[in-house]
């Protein structure tokens, strides 16, 4: 059965630019494009502090890189890490695909897997860079902050379930 790519989004720069961390996201869902090339490819994220919205920054750079527009499905609505699994989820159910393969730097794809877990669908990482993701005091920022979203997220997560 085939699995979705779901590339999880990041910020964008004031001037509309993707920031290096959607750069990478997205280099690294081109890469696992590559090795699955029946698999669709899911862009989530909505427009954070800036526009145009994640996902369509992350669509024209797969474009631009020669991946066809017809694999690739938009997320514009999700605004964090929850939401965007929640649209995933249901892509992934409504197209009757079997997980994920999740795009997205190294400190954040435990918390994605959990959170996929939870919603009853497999996972697996897809194509990452080893070590640091950007600088070092991004990289020690990043996971200072998925210390402290696991436990939220896990809980929410279990609430839903439970609805």
């Amino acid at each position: 059965m085939a699995w979705a790519i779901v590339i999880f989004g990041a910020a964008v720069w004031p001037d509309g630019d993707p920031s290096p961390a959607l750069r990478r996201r997205v280099a690294y869902g081109r890469r696992a494009a590559e090795e699955h090339p029946d698999a669709l490819v899911f862009c989530s994220g909505g427009v954070g502090r800036h526009g145009p919205s994640e996902a369509s920054l992350m669509a024209r750079l797969l474009i631009e890189a020669g991946l066809d527009p017809a694999r690739i499905a938009l997320d514009e609505h999700s605004r964090d890490t929850m939401e965007n699994v929640a649209a995933a989820a249901a892509f992934i159910r409504a197209e009757g695909l079997e997980g994920a393969v999740i795009c997205s730097d190294g400190y954040h794809l435990p918390r994605c897997r959990m959170l996929f877990r939870a919603a009853g669908l497999a996972s697996r990482a897809g194509p990452v860079t080893k070590g640091y993701a950007g600088t070092r005091s991004h990289w020690l920022r990043m996971v200072g902050r998925e210390v402290l979203a696991y436990p939220y997220d896990l809980a929410l997560a279990l609430v839903a379930r439970r609805r």
